[in-house]
């Protein structure tokens, strides 16, 4: 039966689907790869991968092989976890997945905090939509998930901060400008009901389309072409600062004079919060929260 090692092997191979950029991820050479993975696919007495010029291809076998030896890898990380947890200080690796504009805008500064404060400790972070947040926590492939908007979970549901929205523009410096105006209204694909907010506030205000718009994949990409002057926006406060000159920053209510917030959750199983580097984390996020309102 092939070892731990071998099954790590195997593992960065069907990842790379690659001779070449899987020796470089195991530090090895290709022939000394390619004769390690000859002799494990004798022990299984089959052929686990194919060759061709386009690279790696797995046999039907194959594919049997590499979700038994990912269900191995996955439950020895768990067993290193839990062994980490009963020693004394915080350690292990704090899996984390992110909402792209919370990885980019807010988490840096907390993880550095983190990394100061728990240095035997190690990050794993994943960034994407909060659906790719949810369907990491569902997988069981991280401890916590940070997403935006307002979301369906049954586990632990931590609510960190609300952010305002504002409408952003080099010249607007009232909402109904937007009417008079030939510049585009640039907008950011969301697959939360950021967009949907968006919509019905716009309607709600001015019972017709924007006259021009344009939508981008990134809010990044969005924010850029905005301070660019390209065109005008409607962004979360986490994207702005006050480095930002010549722009206006008119916040939007609803339709009580409130100011429209988007919110900010941490997600995770209960078993995810009994380990310590999970539970540090939380903490210190609790306290860089309670500081920011000061």
């Amino acid at each position: 039966m092939s070892s731990l090692s071998e099954f790590q092997l195997l593992s960065v191979l069907a990842q790379e689907m690659n001779m070449r950029k899987a020796s470089e991820r195991l530090f090895v050479s290709q022939p000394a790869l390619s004769q390690r993975l000859q002799t494990i696919e004798k022990e299984w007495g089959t052929k686990l991968f194919i060759r061709s010029q386009k690279g790696l291809s797995l046999t039907p076998a194959g594919e049997h092989v590499i979700q038994f030896v990912n269900e191995v890898l996955l439950k020895q990380e768990k067993v290193w976890e839990t062994i980490h947890s009963l020693q004394a200080g915080v350690s292990g690796t704090l899996k984390i997945a992110a909402a792209s504009i919370v990885g980019q805008n807010w988490l840096p500064q907390v993880l550095k905090k983190f990394i100061d404060t728990y240095p035997q400790a190690k990050i794993s972070l994943l960034t994407g939509w909060s659906s790719d947040i949810l369907k990491c926590l569902y997988d069981d492939q991280v401890h916590i998930g940070i997403i935006r908007g307002t979301p369906d979970w049954k586990g632990v549901k931590i609510h960190l901060f609300n952010d305002p929205l504002y409408l952003v523009d080099r010249e607007i410096t009232k909402p109904e400008q937007v009417l008079e105006t030939d510049r585009p209204f640039i907008q950011f694909k969301s697959d939360s009901n950021y967009y949907q907010e968006i919509q019905d506030w716009w309607m709600r205000n001015f019972k017709t389309s924007p006259k021009r718009t344009i939508v981008v994949d990134q809010i990044e990409t969005c924010k850029q072409m905005t301070f660019n002057g390209i065109g005008y926006s409607i962004l979360p406060a986490i994207t702005l600062n006050n480095t930002e000159k010549n722009l206006f920053k008119i916040p939007l209510v609803d339709q009580n004079n409130d100011p429209l917030k988007r919110d900010t959750w941490l997600l995770g199983y209960e078993s995810a919060f009994q380990l310590k580097q999970v539970q540090a984390f939380v903490d210190l996020i609790k306290e860089h929260t309670d500081e920011s309102l000061v």
